[in-house]
């Protein structure tokens, strides 16, 4: 009688498994300032990110500009794609004041300035917002320059009731003057 040999032949024996990553905030901003220097160059046509990249550590506003835009965009979608809460996620402008743009000075670039809305806060939010940030710190003191960076991001989380009564910085989100661009919406 033949006996089946319950041994697999040795090709499939060698084979690894592929190993399975559930996406973290680390590995999900890897290469997002790379990739937001490749968009800069090519919004201000220039040769390559190397460039942008140097235009940046000058601190160029242009630069910066489209730099964290695009920054943006992906922390937007980093959050949407880790937390179904998530709402929507706009940016908008903080630093600079009328009196300081009529008078030629800017403030810098950094932080990016976000409100995300979410349906309800939580400390798994917070602490994700958290995550990102510290990913980005560390990939662009390491790009951009040799300053100590405390922050890339400012996220301001707001909720259905701050949205449903304009309190506080969700006002923004309906303002006339200074509205918020939305960067991604559920």
């Amino acid at each position: 009688m033949n006996r089946v040999s319950l041994q697999e032949p040795a090709e499939v024996q060698n084979l690894a498994m592929p190993s399975f990553r559930l996406p973290d905030a680390t590995s999900i901003m890897e290469g997002a300032l790379s990739q937001a220097m490749d968009s800069c160059a090519r919004r201000l046509n220039l040769e390559g990110p190397q460039a942008a990249l140097e235009l940046l550590r000058r601190q160029d506003a242009a630069a910066q500009g489209y730099c964290h835009y695009h920054l943006a965009q992906q922390v937007a979608e980093a959050l949407a794609t880790l937390d179904d809460n998530v709402q929507s996620v706009s940016m908008y402008e903080f630093d600079a004041t009328p009196e300081d743009r009529a008078l030629g000075q800017r403030a810098e670039g950094l932080p990016i300035h976000l409100i995300v809305w979410v349906g309800r806060k939580t400390s798994a939010f917070k602490s994700l917002v958290t995550a990102l940030d510290r990913a980005l710190v560390k990939d662009y003191a390491e790009l951009i320059g040799p300053r100590r960076l405390g922050h890339v991001l400012d996220v301001q989380v707001i909720d259905d009731a701050d949205v449903d009564s304009r309190r506080g910085i969700a006002s923004l989100l309906t303002s006339l003057h200074n509205r918020p661009i939305r960067l991604w919406e559920r």
